[in-house]
């Protein structure tokens, strides 16, 4: 049985991930924390084309039936499955090399030069791709950047009306 919130986003993806893999689906992201007195088990999925509802209706009743079984979580909780949305995060390697071209918002854990100079945390600019562990990025403004990975705090999508 998971003890912590790490523990149980660990043992969901390993008992999820065939579930997805069967159904030709990715897994974005999973959270798992309190709210209020019971927790919330978040599993964002995604696929090419997009989810569908029926998608994580699926997912829901497939890993419910094996999270009541397998008493993975101990606590109350809720499961929610849904898309990860127009602003989806960047989280893996992967990510970042099929969404180039596209508009992402970038934020580091600490200021950080772009090419020009200019200190920052948040970048906002088109998505050059990955290259050599850093992500490149021209800026709205017109300047670049290169952001070493292990200092990308949180990397999303962003949609453009």
């Amino acid at each position: 049985m998971a003890k912590n919130k790490g523990d149980v986003c660990e043992q969901v993806t390993g008992i999820v991930q065939p579930i997805l893999d069967s159904m030709q689906l990715e897994l974005v992201d999973i959270e798992f924390g309190r709210v209020g007195r019971d927790a919330v088990l978040r599993l964002f999925i995604d696929k090419d084309g997009g989810v569908m509802l029926d998608d994580c209706a699926d997912v829901s009743r497939e890993l419910s039936a094996i999270l009541d079984v397998e008493e993975v979580i101990t606590v109350n909780y809720s499961l929610e499955v849904s898309s990860p949305g127009l602003d989806r995060p960047l989280k893996k390697i992967q990510d970042y090399e099929r969404y180039t071209g596209r508009l992402v918002k970038i934020r580091t854990y600490e200021p950080f030069l772009d090419d020009a100079g200019n200190k920052r945390k948040t970048f906002l600019g088109t998505l050059e791709g990955l290259v050599d562990g850093a992500v490149k990025i021209t800026l709205k403004e017109g300047q670049t950047a290169s952001i070493p990975l292990e200092r990308v705090a949180k990397a999303n999508l962003e949609f453009e009306f």
